[in-house]
């Protein structure tokens, strides 16, 4: 088996050393004007995108430039002079998705290695063999494939490389083909300018069932509220009913009885969960898959440093031979996340899949809590910038690319050497006593 590359974003040179540093194989970044990759992107000032495509190399490793907005015309007059700079970095590929771009950059830089976007909705082999015949080197297939389907691509196109998607934010709109954040404020989500108006904040209202409103979605529910009386609760009324969970029944699928959720933030009912398939990373590996890629730019240093460790661990399991370990998943759980879902992998999991999911998703719970900033050799302590709470007596993880440990925190420090009981938050910075060999690119973990 060849080993597939591990593929991670990067939003500034910092998540890109940290992804590297704890076993990343690639990184993909994106220039705002011609990207998806507006928002928390250093890479917009092109001396920064030089450094990192040429940190990148001297580690050996690859630099991807994402390149894959759908353009307007105006955009089209633009691209080539702006890309001209870009292109004598010598970044190892241009992720595109625009078939119009792709011809402009297949004509001008031939050498330049392209790859289609997930953008571009590839689901059949027949269109791999296109975008192979147009002198594409990679396909970044389409997350609405199931392990067969992309297994079946696989066989059927031995000679083109493949990357799909493992984890981070799934778009609940065909491979992010989505309407709702340029309807609503006009930013346009294929200009690279999502607002993820499907993670608004929503709230459901009775229609008043006048010709010009919303139709009215019947449930028993509805019957049973003119049987009941109001109360009030700090000063509104408040239905018996209100804390119930109800189900909608849509016509086509009989039985399908599927709830919807409220908490103190509102109601989720048009995004997605993130994507989560760090179970399907073995079966993947003997597909042979040739790239396994990451989503989550705008995260923190610590999604990407944790992310990046456990995945590589999945990786070199599968190609070691050794069973996948269950207890990643747990681990994972600890990163920011709206709940998991492995997509469209695998239609109903196996009984073993559900024991890994079920066993394993309580595991001890983690909170980042820190960034090592340095090692003072002479008071043997590390100083840490403090992200979250944490204080004496916490069970903690020194997270680091060599290996993680487990302390007990007995001692803390402020920055004048005062003794204190507790780091207080963001913004703070404190010193705990460490021994042992000096840690590059560690963070701080507390146990919950």
């Amino acid at each position: 088996m060849n080993a597939p590359e591990l593929l991670l974003p990067a939003g500034s040179l910092q998540h890109m050393r940290y992804a590297y540093a704890y076993g990343a194989d690639a990184v993909y970044a994106g220039q705002p004007r011609y990207s998806l990759r507006v928002r928390n992107n250093d890479f917009h000032k092109l001396p920064v995108l030089q450094q990192g495509i040429e940190e990148a190399h001297a580690l050996g490793k690859q630099f991807f430039v994402a390149s894959n907005l759908m353009p307007h015309n105006a955009k089209i007059k633009t691209y080539m002079v702006d890309m001209e700079p870009v292109i004598e970095m010598q970044p190892d590929a241009l992720i595109m998705a625009d078939p119009g771009l792709i011809m402009m950059v297949r004509e001008r830089w031939p050498e330049m290695p392209v790859h289609l976007s997930v953008q571009a909705n590839t689901v059949n082999y027949q269109a791999v063999k296109f975008w192979q015949s147009m002198g594409l080197s990679r396909v970044i297939l389409s997350r609405e494939l199931s392990l067969d389907e992309i297994e079946e691509i696989r066989q059927l196109c031995p000679d083109m490389e493949l990357e799909v998607f493992v984890h981070g934010a799934l778009c609940i709109a065909y491979s992010g083909r989505c309407l709702l954040s340029g309807y609503f404020n006009h930013r346009d989500p294929n200009q690279g300018t999502c607002t993820n108006a499907c993670r608004w904040d929503y709230k459901t209202h009775a229609s008043d069932n006048n010709d010009d409103s919303p139709q009215k979605i019947e449930f028993n529910a509805f019957d049973a509220m003119n049987q009941h009386s109001f109360s009030d609760c700090g000063g509104q009324e408040r239905h018996p009913l209100a804390d119930e969970v109800y189900l909608i029944e849509e016509t086509n699928r009989p039985g399908e009885l599927m709830p919807i959720f409220e908490d103190e933030h509102g109601t989720y009912i048009m995004n997605s969960k993130d994507l989560r398939a760090i179970q399907h990373i073995e079966r993947l590996v003997n597909i042979g898959v040739d790239s396994l890629k990451i989503e989550g730019r705008t995260k923190s240093v610590y999604y990407v440093a944790r992310t990046t460790q456990i995945y590589r661990q999945a990786i070199d399991d599968a190609l070691a031979g050794r069973r996948f370990n269950p207890e990643l998943i747990g681990q994972l759980d600890n990163l920011s996340n709206r709940g998991y879902t492995d997509g469209f992998y695998q239609r109903h999991p196996t009984q073993e899949q559900q024991n890994y999911l079920h066993g394993y998703s309580s595991n001890e719970r983690q909170q980042y809590v820190g960034e090592v900033l340095a090692y003072h050799a002479d008071k043997q302590c590390l100083e840490i910038d403090v992200k979250n709470r944490f204080s004496v007596g916490d069970k903690l993880e020194l997270v680091m690319p060599e290996g993680n440990k487990t302390l007990i925190l007995d001692k803390l420090l402020d920055k004048e050497r005062h003794d204190i009981e507790l780091a207080p938050g963001s913004g703070h910075k404190v010193y705990i006593p460490y021994q042992g060999d000096i840690p590059e690119k560690a963070l701080l973990a507390r146990y919950l």
